[in-house]
């Protein structure tokens, strides 16, 4: 019975912290942005890879160079907690991509309250 009870409580444990979803964002930026406006976009991914493959199919499909590759976007998040790449025509900026890891519903603070100590 006992062996029953520490299943049930191994399958389900609350995972003390949030889980990491991946924010990533293209900017327009430069000169050109000027002539026409757009907004930025933000897309949201729960795996890293998945992320890095569709920032590639896209850049492919508009003809863009591959500059973006999974090894440089998971390094640069470890260091520095982004990645960020600028794209350029003739020595002007288009665009950024920037990959930003985030976490979705974080462990709740304490608020800062201590302990009753009343009790």
């Amino acid at each position: 019975m006992n062996k029953d009870i520490e299943n049930e409580l191994k399958g389900s444990r609350i995972r003390p912290t949030g889980r990491t979803i991946y924010e990533v964002t293209i900017q327009h930026v430069g000169s050109l942005n000027v002539l026409r406006q757009r907004e930025s976009t933000v897309i949201f991914f729960s795996n890293l890879r998945k992320a890095v493959d569709a920032i590639t199919a896209e850049l492919a499909l508009a003809n863009w160079p591959p500059r973006v590759n999974y090894t440089a976007v998971y390094r640069g998040i470890k260091l520095r907690d982004f990645y960020s790449c600028d794209f350029d025509v003739a020595g002007t900026r288009v665009f950024r991509i920037k990959v930003v890891a985030r976490v979705l519903n974080p462990a709740l603070p304490r608020l800062g309250i201590d302990d009753n100590p009343g009790r």
